[in-house]
């Protein structure tokens, strides 16, 4: 933020003394940026009045320069002339993936930043605070507040999915340094390992097994469905492909060792049209919708489909049909989400042979648990009721389930007081997640929020994916602000 921001601002200025390095100083309170980041004379955020905290804000210009900087690692699918109308190809732990987090760990070095990898190769960039900087360095490490996400894309992703959040924390370091303010414990940003889950199967992969949710030998042990590139899988192990771009960690994960956290904030697009709708930069997330996973096969019996008359058939496309329609009716029913992502027939099907075998699964998504699991008995009901109508048999299992997430009350209260500063509005909109993120797994260990920026049409996973620069340095202003505030209100450390 430049000094003629800070002074616009602000209504006054009060002038304190502080001490660089070598000299006392007097300067205002607001401390605008300096141009040698060496000289500079530094404020606590203990120091900072709720004033200088509301002025702070990212750099939009330099916010939207690296988001689409870092999408020259992975850029595809070209859908207009501009520069920047790519998508990204940029599976985990692939060669795109590779370059971009080398770019995530020389960036946030630069920024004096001391970087961990973890045995699932999420990185943790963490920026020492001033307990730690005591006794010469050795003073004693809490765990830090972080900003995070993640940098790998859906096949034919987008170019602000998890990036901007990761990017937004990269921000926020460069703005602390910027003007100068000494955290009272470390600040950190980390980039979660294969948070989309396309290549092996398994979304929010590193931070699953930083939480505990997932074991890091199973994981270690899965094979790609897709290959870096996102053709057909090569049999590729994850252990084997954190092996080969160099991010196969020493730090433990999961259990006691885990990098531990004081808090975590992510900055994330919508993928929905809400904030649109309502015209808004930003949201305050309060929470993730649950999910089930259903895996269905319905076996009826091949016959010919020239002599089978309807009333002897046991068509299990047809039975198929009536189950899948029902399921949205029941979803619309209940105010939930349904899908069916994928649908098959086995069993030699032609085109003169009724289906005798059909393999389909169902998503299903609801805010509350209760309802989510009204919602799932609901269409496991209807299924047997339809496979018994249509003479055929029906087998359902639960591929996954995860439940609704509640985000904690104090961090969602720091993003609010965060954008209410940033908005100049006394009301912000409270959202409900319709997709899962990292921050679903680490709040399970420690306070976690998170805050929504519009994206155009609510598209994502898409390569026209398009936040704004506006909304995007909004919400990055916001992720500043809440950290800042979180830092300030942790005491003596005693957290």
């Amino acid at each position: 933020m430049s000094s003629r921001s800070l002074y616009r601002h602000l209504t006054s200025t009060t002038t304190q003394t502080f001490h660089c390095s070598s000299r006392p100083c007097k300067l205002p309170v607001h401390l605008p940026s300096t141009p040698h980041l060496s000289h500079r004379c530094n404020i606590t955020t203990a120091a900072l009045s709720d004033q200088q905290i509301a002025s702070l804000r990212a750099n939009s210009t330099r916010l939207s320069s690296l988001i689409h900087s870092t999408a020259t690692h992975g850029a595809a699918n070209r859908y207009g002339s501009h520069p920047d109308e790519t998508g990204l190809t940029r599976l985990a732990l692939s060669p795109a993936d590779r370059l971009a987090r080398d770019w995530f760990v020389a960036e946030t070095k630069s920024l004096g930043c001391e970087v961990t990898v973890d045995a699932v190769g999420n990185i943790f960039a963490v920026r020492p605070g001033i307990a730690s900087k005591e006794n010469g360095g050795k003073g004693e490490r809490r765990p830090a507040t972080f900003a995070g996400s993640h940098l790998d894309s859906q096949p034919t992703g987008g170019r602000y999915d998890g990036v901007l959040g990761v990017c937004a924390g990269v921000e926020i370091l460069r703005v602390l340094e910027e003007e100068g303010i000494e955290t009272r414990g470390d600040v950190g940003v980390v980039n979660w390992t294969n948070e989309e889950g396309a290549r092996w199967g398994v979304s929010m992969m590193g931070s699953g097994v930083w939480s505990g949710a997932n074991d890091l030998d199973e994981v270690w042990a899965l094979r790609d469905q897709l290959d870096g590139a996102g053709n057909e899988g090569r049999g590729r192990t994850v252990k084997e492909e954190l092996e080969a771009i160099g991010y196969l960690g020493s730090h433990p994960v999961g259990g006691e060792d885990r990098f531990h956290m004081a808090a975590h904030f992510e900055l994330h697009i919508e993928q929905a049209r809400r904030l649109e709708e309502l015209r808004k930069n930003v949201g305050v997330v309060k929470g993730v919708q649950g999910y089930t996973w259903l895996d269905v096969v319905v076996k009826g019996k091949q016959s010919h489909a020239g002599t089978t008359r309807f009333e002897y058939r046991a068509d299990a496309l047809f039975a198929t049909s009536r189950m899948i329609s029902t399921v949205r009716a029941i979803a619309v029913d209940m105010n939930a989400l349904a899908t069916v992502g994928t649908l098959e027939l086995r069993g030699g099907a032609s085109i003169n042979t009724v289906p005798g075998e059909v393999h389909f699964t169902i998503d299903l998504r609801h805010p509350h648990a209760g309802k989510l699991e009204q919602l799932t008995k609901r269409v496991k009901r209807m299924l047997v009721e339809f496979a018994d109508k249509y003479s055929t048999k029906v087998q359902t299992d639960t591929l996954f389930h995860n439940p609704p997430t509640i985000f904690d009350k104090q961090a969602m209260a720091c993003i609010a007081e965060s954008a209410q500063a940033v908005m100049g509005t006394k009301t912000v909109p409270e959202l409900t997640s319709g997709a899962g993120h990292d921050s679903v797994h680490t709040s399970k260990h420690c306070p976690t929020a998170m805050i929504f920026v519009p994206c155009k049409d609510g598209l994502s996973h898409h390569p026209e994916e398009f936040a704004t620069e506006e909304a995007s340095a909004d919400g990055a202003s916001v992720l500043l602000q809440a950290v800042v505030r979180w830092d300030r209100q942790r005491g003596d450390l005693g957290d």
